[in-house]
């Protein structure tokens, strides 16, 4: 819990807080004397700074007599004294029209690139964890003993796979061995399925039995492959201050969006959570991103939370401005996914 400072030195951070996000550069306290409005001489404002400091909300750089914030001072900043603007109607309207796509994970995909051009950080989209199922396939002859498996997913997805066969068929036995699955078991999850086909195999003909066993487990693959988290814009991080002067520091916050996997628990766990959330510097618990905040809001359909987005980027960021762009994102896009599968 953060302590409590009076309205004065509070008034006092969030200038020195704006300040330093919109120049980079520490504020000295002539400067801050000048900014704040508050009729204060330059010698009071440094006693309150040096207050500040000496509470861990701002630091001083040895470079510089002026002070930067810590990220104990963000996070009091954001939690206290940010004041968000909304999106104006007009682009937020501009911004449903860009988020339009014929597939959900077109979607997704979107989404990550719309959050990354309009903070030039990176966007981040956690991919919808529905139960994975199988609305339609197709068995396509190519040649004796390749077969094309077209799979189209409870979510819109398509997806082909090639079978390499232990024998020859027919188109005619494809067409058949197609209209046996989609009569017995479209829509249903690869679980359902596989329980269906265990009772269904023993009264299957051996040419048939031999294809709903590949295709099942094709399926399964086509519905398995594919990154759980999107990112988009992750070379804009370069240019942020604290990163391109340190390639270990490069490295390491490559490495962690090549995993993924570290970044895919902090997402997950921030799906749990209402509203927009918001984890400043070693708050993540991730280390590439002990010098950087990530700020993400869940996204539904139909009610049902499905999945988290977000936007990494420096601590020095305009949270006022990231803040209703993550959360405006995040409701554009439970409007879209919820009317595509409405329509599906």
């Amino acid at each position: 819990m953060l302590p409590v400072i009076d309205p004065r030195a509070a008034h006092l951070l969030k200038t020195l807080v704006e300040r330093y996000i919109a120049e980079g550069q520490p504020v000295g306290s002539r400067s801050l004397s000048k900014q704040s409005g508050l009729d204060l001489s330059p010698a009071t404002v440094r006693n309150v700074m040096a207050d500040l400091e000496e509470m861990g909300f701002v630091a001083s750089p040895h470079t510089s007599a002026g002070r930067v914030p810590t990220s104990k001072g963000y996070r009091f900043f954001v939690d206290t004294l940010i004041v968000v603007k909304p999106l104006e109607q007009q682009e937020i309207h501009r911004l449903e029209g860009e988020l339009v796509a014929d597939q959900p994970q077109q979607l997704v995909s979107a989404a990550a690139q719309m959050l990354s051009q309009l903070t030039h950080f990176a966007g981040v989209v956690l991919t919808p964890r529905r139960e994975p199922g199988l609305r339609h396939l197709e068995f396509l002859r190519l040649s004796d003993r390749r077969v094309l498996l077209i799979v189209v997913t409870s979510q819109g997805d398509v997806q082909n796979r090639i079978l390499h066969t232990d024998r020859a068929y027919t188109q005619t036995q494809l067409v058949e061995a197609t209209n046996y699955f989609n009569r017995h078991f479209a829509g249903q999850s690869i679980p359902a399925i596989r329980a269906g086909l265990a009772d269904e195999l023993k009264r299957l003909s051996d040419d048939v039995r031999a294809l709903m066993s590949a295709a099942v487990d094709a399926g399964a693959g086509a519905l398995e492959s594919g990154d759980s988290v999107v990112l988009a814009g992750e070379r804009n991080l370069l240019a942020t201050e604290g990163v391109a002067s340190s390639m270990d520091r490069v490295r390491r916050l490559f490495d962690l969006f090549e995993q993924k996997s570290s970044l895919l628990h902090l997402l997950d766990q921030s799906q749990r959570a209402q509203g927009v959330q918001i984890y400043i510097g070693g708050e993540s618990g991730l280390a590439p991103l002990d010098e950087m905040s990530v700020v993400t809001a869940r996204y539904e359909v139909d009610g049902q939370v499905i999945g988290t987005l977000g936007v990494i980027g420096p601590t020095r960021m305009a949270y006022e401005r990231v803040i209703p762009i993550v959360d405006v994102t995040a409701k554009l896009l439970s409007n879209a996914l919820t009317q595509q599968f409405a329509d599906t």
